[in-house]
């Protein structure tokens, strides 16, 4: 997978060596020494490039976190304002070679202009330059953070009806690292505009005798072959390119504000002579350090405008801080279990089976609540392996001996009230269904369906002709896949006899997809393809097929009878639930078996939301996630840790501060209040005195 980002990257660093002649100083000399002593006299430099080239992977996986917490997305205003204008552009230009080589040039050239721009101005000892070029280039990542963590814009291929990403799907390889270093939610501002803009504004403001323009005019084709890549390649909206140019244009301004004192402090040539002087002096440099902190606090003990606004900063990014952390954070682990082997949630209510020592135990959680502990409930009566189910506040369990059901809303000394419990042989499952007059329980065992209502009355359902393999429950409808048709799901209806086939589940990928999965030793056995979990709601069904290689995830429309791979058809998935229209499962995603790597083995919980057509990743860590469960108000999943310790996490949909982080907030709120009324006061206040000195002159 990283095969393709290192031809990128050795390209881009190859072509920059390769142009040196040509941006070459009459007065320099390209010599090996030289190379040497570029990193000695710049080596803080190309770290600060580094650190913010590479810092956009735990941006993006912040971001990622944030929208799949909070749900942010502008991007239906920029279609309000754009239309299909970027889909016009890509229909006009469209053709094999052209998006080839634009894919290219969009990924190498950006990684030629972040790492070049500052290493020629170095290389060649030009530190006006390359001091303010650093700056300008940090300047535009610090800027553009906010707008990527709570303005987030999704690629125009992934929204715009007809429109493709043609960048992301040149290759199943380009696509999968794409997949892996992009959440596509981070469109706006467009760094690929943002970066060479601001390396040609900076040029332009701070090359004062013009030496630079020969690289000055490289860079300006580059960006404005840049802009029409990225809309041709279906990634940016225009808006994206004009939030861009205004970053850039911030940043170069605030990079010749900033750049004397970043300097006085960070250039390379006084950091060494600090380091001598801590070494040979102790004593001295400690000196140095405590007169300069006492010169600081004296400064903010009698503060000017300048001291006032830089707490009114300090304390706004205290607040963003804690904002971000808080809606990254927003899947907490339910108190009170210990060992949670099974779990099934529904309408406010999760029911966990807890392994300890003392033995199975069964613990029901009131959602609608997190801050009560749970009810413990049939301990020493369930074994970890106990089928259960609970929907519309009720709760229906199968023991050796019996079938039980509890009423959720009226409490007991030793649970909640049993409105049901009638003798019968353990299933292999238990699902519970209501409508809006009665409530049933539906039983699998030994491949036969069963099903009475809560009064202990059976129903014929009339389904036992053949042996079902698998069934899924919702309302009073049910969803079947019998074992001799195992990639055919029917439907049926409590109360009504038969069963409805729909066509059947196909599971097929691109043959590019599966050419990839033959790389991998694991061929796809389409033939013998077999359903092995199914879910469903009013409007779609989700099929989990096994096709040998890996299980694919497959999204049946009712509605229309289309139907679609809602996961990368090479990676497996396993666990999925569906509700309201958000479909959620768990997939080792980036995984490749000839190339196993720690942090692709473990589980992330991913979701679909079916309305939008929108993929987001919830989990985002070197942790397995597991066993997902749809709910109205939140969605549940099973954590395992690094020891191989199990919790249950509860996350909710709708962003939830904790009361400290909320009390936080409002301390920070009222205190930027009243300090940025002072600032105000003593801005006036000094132009004022500034303005009687003049006239006095």
């Amino acid at each position: 997978m990283d095969g393709i980002y290192l031809t990128w990257l050795i390209s881009a660093l190859a072509l920059g060596v390769l142009l040196l002649p040509v941006f070459k100083q009459p007065w320099m000399k390209i010599t090996l020494p030289t190379f040497i002593d570029f990193f000695r006299r710049y080596w803080i430099h190309i770290v600060i490039v580094f650190l913010i080239y590479n810092s956009k992977d735990i941006l993006d996986q912040l971001d990622r976190i944030i929208m799949a917490n909070t749900g942010l997305d502008m991007t239906p205003w920029i279609f309000a304002v754009e239309g299909s204008l970027a889909y016009d552009v890509q229909i006009a230009f469209k053709t094999e070679w052209l998006t080839v080589a634009l894919t290219h040039f969009y990924v190498a050239g950006f990684m030629f202009i972040c790492y070049v721009s500052i290493f020629y101005f170095a290389f060649f000892d030009d530190r006006w330059i390359a001091d303010r070029m650093t700056l300008s280039i940090a300047w535009v990542y610090i800027l553009a953070i906010p707008f990527y963590l709570f303005f987030n814009v999704r690629v125009t291929g992934d929204y715009i009806p007809g429109m493709e990403t043609l960048a992301y799907d040149l290759t199943p390889e380009i696509a999968d690292w794409f997949r892996r270093i992009d959440p596509f939610t981070n469109g706006f501002p467009s760094l690929h505009i943002g970066i060479p803009f601001a390396v040609w504004l900076c040029l332009t403001r701070f090359d004062e005798d013009r030496r630079w323009n020969k690289y000055r005019a490289l860079v300006f084709v580059y960006t404005a072959v840049t802009a029409f890549a990225i809309i041709y390649l279906g990634i940016h909206w225009f808006i994206d390119i004009i939030g861009g140019v205004l970053v850039a244009s911030l940043a170069v301004s605030l990079a010749g504000r900033t750049s004397e004192g970043w300097w006085s402090i960070f250039d390379e040539r006084t950091i060494n002579s600090r380091v001598v002087t801590v070494l040979t002096e102790p004593k001295k440099a400690i000196g140095i350090v405590w007169n300069r902190i006492d010169g600081l606090v004296k400064r903010f003990r009698e503060p000017t405008s300048r001291e006032t606004g830089t707490m009114v900063l300090a304390i706004f990014i205290v607040l963003f801080a804690v904002i971000t952390w808080e809606l990254s954070h927003q899947s907490l682990p339910a108190g009170g279990v210990e060992a949670p082997q099974e779990v099934a949630a529904a309408d406010g209510w999760m029911v966990t089976i807890d392994n300890r020592s003392s033995g199975a135990v069964m613990l029901v959680h009131d959602l609608s609540n997190l801050e009560l502990d749970p009810v413990e409930m049939l301990n020493g009566s369930i074994s970890l392996s106990t089928p259960f189910d609970v929907e519309s506040n009720r709760l229906a369990v199968a023991n050796s001996t019996s079938l039980m059901v509890f009423d959720l809303t009226k409490r007991t000394d030793s649970g909640y009230a049993n409105i049901l419990n009638k003798e019968s042989t353990q299933p292999e499952e238990v699902y519970l269904s209501s409508s809006a007059t009665s409530a049933y329980i539906v039983m699998l065992s030994d491949g036969n369906l069963s099903a009475m209502d809560v009064h202990g009355v059976d129903i014929n359902l009339g389904l036992n002709q053949r042996s079902i393999a698998h069934v899924a429950v919702n309302q009073v409808e049910l969803a079947i896949v019998y074992e001799d048709a195992p990639t055919t799901v029917h439907f049926a209806r409590i109360g009504a006899m038969g069963s409805i086939a729909i066509k059947e589940i196909n599971a097929t990928a691109p043959e590019e997809q599966d050419a990839v999965l033959m790389e991998w030793g694991t061929p796809v056995d389409m033939p013998n393809a077999t359903i092995v979990d199914v879910v469903f709601d009013e409007a779609f069904l989700a099929a989990t097929v096994n096709v040998s290689a890996t299980d694919r995830l497959v999204v049946y429309n009712r509605s229309n009878d289309g139907q679609w791979l809602a996961s990368d058809p090479k990676y497996r998935v396993s666990d999925p639930s569906m509700y309201n229209g958000i479909l959620a499962w768990s997939t080792r995603d980036h995984f490749d078996p000839t190339k196993p790597q720690a942090k692709y083995m473990d589980g992330e919980i991913q979701f679909l939301n079916l309305t939008e057509n929108q993929t987001l990743l919830l989990t985002s860590d070197e942790l397995n996630q597991f066993g997902p469960q749809v709910l109205t108000d939140h969605l549940v999943y099973f954590e395992e840790d690094e020891f191989g310790v199990v919790t249950v996490h509860i996350h909710s949909w709708t962003p939830e501060l904790t009361v400290y982080s909320n009390l936080l907030l409002q301390i920070g709120l009222l205190a930027a209040f009243l300090l940025a009324f002072i600032y105000a006061y003593q801005r006036q206040a000094e132009r004022s005195h500034a303005i009687e000195g003049t006239e006095e002159e």
